[in-house]
């Protein structure tokens, strides 16, 4: 009240309140509301009750200079001062060239974030340089400030992503970019993140939120399409999770036209498969000669003329409607005859279709098929909708564009999920609707209304969180591909009908017409599956822990829960999350030495590494690589592993599980005592390896350094003489002989070394712990070892060669190590738990 009496007074009252806040102190970190915003505050309650007092009833040459001390004042970001200043004193009516002189004024003080920030609030983008405005932006980690700064300008969003994506150009130097701006002060870790991965992820984002042209963004597409086809590789050829079908057509919807990943292809096939594969694909894009590795071109003059042909046949392989004995024996099967199957691709067969499905009481399995993308496209579109009834199963197939796009198609969907009277059944509905909007843009602009729709999804989640006790003689968990637990609706169907979905053909091409056999089976499988679930749980639901109204289960149950462990997890007592504390309830004296470092098992006998077998859940894989590193037999599980599967491995190897937070307390009880431990998530990952060494008495050596393959836990080795490693780096393309620059002396020796490559060669210090192949037992020519793993003779450097006269590969995952500088830095780390007489330091050194 004083205050606004106090305006009163002021003979002039918009020019004193810009004297009072030039001498109020600048805006004070933490607080909101700083003197000048209080002022300002009252002020315009006071001008809402004076009227007269207005910017337009002074002249006009002091209204100017009223205007420009105002800007001055404009030098922080918070939205109420900005917006009180700028509708006070009118300053949007202001010139543009003289709002540009302030912007200008506040970047050359590195305040970039306020200039933006007014820049928006006086809609100035047209007038200002969008990089200068959002570069620095970017490297000060505000890019989602500078997305605000170019929303609803068309030009300036696609400057932005065309900028970003030039960022994503192999040859692009973030350094060079700072230079452009000597005075921005940019931290290591902004620095850190401005890398290709990362910015394909902005730009792949932002061409979707501006709905941009994605012609613009050329390099992110092929970063992404490159790191799609790695991803490709790695699914067939290493995890062998593909069939030969789905791989070929992934490949060719990555790679397409473009010739740059057709010779990443290649040399890919080089390393993962064999030459004679590289050599076909690169015959069927016909990549020039001069773009191929030497050994690829060679192989292609060797083969034999049909297979020239093989690939570009591209043969349909038989498949029988009914599996093998073996596959009907391990997965669910659908009951019916391959003439229940129909696919619906016109009208005259929609309408037959719906007089079945929209008959009132009846229950419809419903799923849908899109094509997998890899990110290459923001939006997938469905191709294929399941309709499953009791007797039969439907097959809408929406790649006929005439018939998908046919407005009674649409009313038909419409109609389908808005009839009460009709039960729907899906697992995980909200994907489907996703990529079902992608596909209809009529269901956006006018809702799609869902009624009497149960997503089985959320009876599952309500399954795994009863406490009801299952049936003793259930059915067991199985593994689907190698090391695979089942998930989500194939897990279900497994524990509630005994026998898990075969997903081989969940990654297929669903849009190539005609299908295959097996694409129609599992997509038959993947909706009938969901009738079958639902009569067993509606008839038995007690037996597993539900309601007698499974419609009951809602999908705020889930939220609810999600709810209680975010705050379990935040609730969590210092006393369970501090270290590891041991199941078998330790005694006072043993649990707090574990939890304080010191060494609570001395009664324990010593044991070498090697004895110690574990497996550490994906949030302790730094602790599992540093305890591989000392020799330990530790599994370590991936980032998409269930933590199940701790306890499944646990029972099946005798492992002792690590784990940290929330899964300590379900595995604990799924184990015997003593095999599960609790570590402190905030201890460094060496200290956490130092402390279950201690716990469990083991007593490493220098020898067991290494002893183990850091990548894939294997113990077993082959030696490889640096003569019989540069032939195979030759034989695949990896290595010329200009490339080799090499001394007379060097280059006798490794002929010394050719002539008696007889000789065994001298084995590392870990030689006995660890078992030792024979180089006689990898295949010659595709050089992979009897498992199938081939040498990964890409990590090679060539300018290692002259130095390393042997090299050591793992057999189980091809990877090749050699002896250097590493050894001694794990020893120095972990030199207070290694088990040393006093000269072991310096011979472990010295033989090093």
């Amino acid at each position: 009240m004083a205050a606004l009496q106090g305006f009163s007074k002021l003979d002039n009252a918009l020019e004193a309140v810009l004297t009072i806040l030039e001498s109020c102190p600048g805006k004070q970190k933490g607080r909101s509301l700083t003197l000048g915003m209080q002022i300002l505050m009252e002020f315009q309650i006071w001008m809402k009750e004076h009227p007269q007092v207005s910017l337009s009833s002074l002249p006009e040459q002091q209204a100017l200079s009223l205007q420009r001390r105002a800007l001055s004042l404009l030098t922080e970001t918070q939205p109420k001062f900005m917006e009180a200043l700028i509708t006070i004193y009118q300053l949007s009516s202001v010139d543009p060239s003289i709002l540009r002189l302030q912007i200008i004024r506040l970047q050359a003080l590195n305040s970039h974030k306020e200039a933006a920030a007014i820049a928006i609030k006086l809609m100035l983008q047209n007038e200002l340089s969008m990089e200068e405005m959002c570069i620095p932006l970017i490297l000060q980690d505000k890019l989602s400030l500078a997305e605000s700064y170019v929303q609803g300008h068309k030009h300036l969003e696609q400057a932005l992503v065309t900028l970003l994506d030039s960022w994503c150009h192999p040859n692009f130097d973030v350094y060079q970019i700072n230079k452009q701006f000597p005075r921005l002060s940019i931290s290591r870790h902004h620095m850190g993140a401005i890398q290709p991965k990362m910015l394909t992820k902005h730009v792949l984002r932002l061409v979707e939120k501006y709905n941009v042209d994605q012609a613009l963004c050329p390099n992110a597409l092929y970063k992404r399409k490159l790191d799609s086809l790695r991803y490709l590789m790695y699914k067939a050829y290493v995890e062998n999770g593909m069939t030969e079908e789905n791989w070929r057509d992934h490949v060719q919807f990555v790679i397409g036209d473009n010739l740059e990943l057709q010779i990443q292809l290649v040399e890919m096939l080089v390393r993962y498969s064999s030459l004679r594969k590289a050599a076909q694909w690169s015959m069927r894009y016909n990549i020039p000669r001069a773009r191929l590795p030497c050994a690829v071109w060679a192989t292609q003059q060797t083969l034999p003329q049909h297979l020239h042909q093989e690939l570009l046949n591209d043969p349909t392989p038989n498949e029988d409607w009914v599996p093998s004995p073996s596959h009907c024996e391990r997965f669910y099967q659908v009951p019916l005859t391959r003439d229940k199957v129909l696919f619906v691709d016109t009208q005259d067969a929609l309408q037959r279709c719906q007089t079945i499905l929209l008959k009132e009481g009846a229950v419809v399995g419903v799923d849908m098929e899109w094509q997998p993308t890899f990110g290459c496209v923001s939006s997938q579109q469905v191709a294929l909708i399941q309709l499953a009834v009791s007797e039969q199963v439907f097959l809408i197939d929406l790649c006929v564009k005439s018939f998908c796009q046919h407005p009674d198609t649409i009313n038909f969907i419409r109609t389908l999920f808005s009839q009460p009277n009709v039960l729907k059944l899906a697992y995980g509905m909200s994907g489907d609707l996703k990529c079902l909007f992608a596909t209809w843009q009529q269901l956006i602009d006018e809702p799609l209304k869902m009624r009497g729709v149960l997503d089985l999804l959320n009876v599952h989640q309500k399954i795994q969180r009863s406490k009801t006790k299952r049936i003793q003689n259930g059915p067991k968990e199985v593994l689907v591909g190698e090391n695979s637990p089942e998930k989500g609706l194939s897990l279900l169907v497994q524990q509630v009908l005994g026998h898990p979905l075969d997903k081989t053909e969940q990654m297929s091409n669903w849009e190539k017409r005609p299908l295959r056999v097996n694409q129609i089976r599992y997509a038959v499988a993947d909706a009938y599956c969901l009738l079958d679930v639902y009569y067993v749980l509606s008839s038995r639901p007690a037996e597993f822990g539900l309601p007698a109204d499974l419609l009951s289960i809602s999908a705020s149950q889930t939220e609810k829960v999600k709810e209680k462990k975010q705050k379990n997890k935040q609730d969590c007592s210092k006393e369970e999350c501090h270290g590891a504390q041991k199941v078998s309830s330790p005694s006072p004296a043993m649990e707090k030495g574990l939890l304080c470092g010191e060494q609570p098992c001395e009664d324990l006998p010593p044991v070498p590494p090697q004895q110690l077998r574990v497996v550490c859940d994906n949030m302790l894989q730094g602790l599992g690589r540093y305890l591989r590193c000392l020799g330990v037999d530790v599994v370590i599980l991936e980032n998409t592993d269930d933590h199940k599967k701790a306890a499944e491995l646990a029972h099946q190897e005798s492992r002792v599980i690590l784990t940290c937070g929330q899964p300590y307390q379900s595995l604990r009880s799924q184990v015997g005592e003593g095999r599960c431990l609790l570590m402190d998530c905030t201890e460094k990952a060496r200290d956490q390896a130092v402390r279950i060494l201690r716990h469990f008495n083991v007593r490493p050596t220098p020898s067991d350094v290494f002893s183990r393959c850091q990548a894939c836990n294997s113990d077993e080795y082959v030696a490889v003489p640096r003569p019989e490693m540069i032939d195979m780096l030759k034989k695949r393309g990896f290595l010329q002989d200009q490339d080799i620059d090499l001394s007379e002396q060097v280059l006798d020796k490794m002929d010394e070394e050719a002539s008696t490559s007889s000789v065994t060669p001298a084995l590392p210090r870990y030689t006995h712990q660890c078992r030792w192949a024979l180089l006689s037992g990898l295949d010659p020519d595709s050089l992979a070892f009897p498992g199938g793993a081939p040498i990964q003779l890409h990590t090679v450097p060539p300018g290692l060669l002259p130095k390393i006269p042997v090299f050591y590969v793992c057999t189980r995952c091809g990877k090749v190590f050699w002896d250097g500088s590493h050894f001694e830095r794990v020893l120095s780390m972990f030199q207070d738990v290694f088990h040393l007489k006093e000269q072991d330091t310096e011979t472990a050194l010295a033989n090093h």
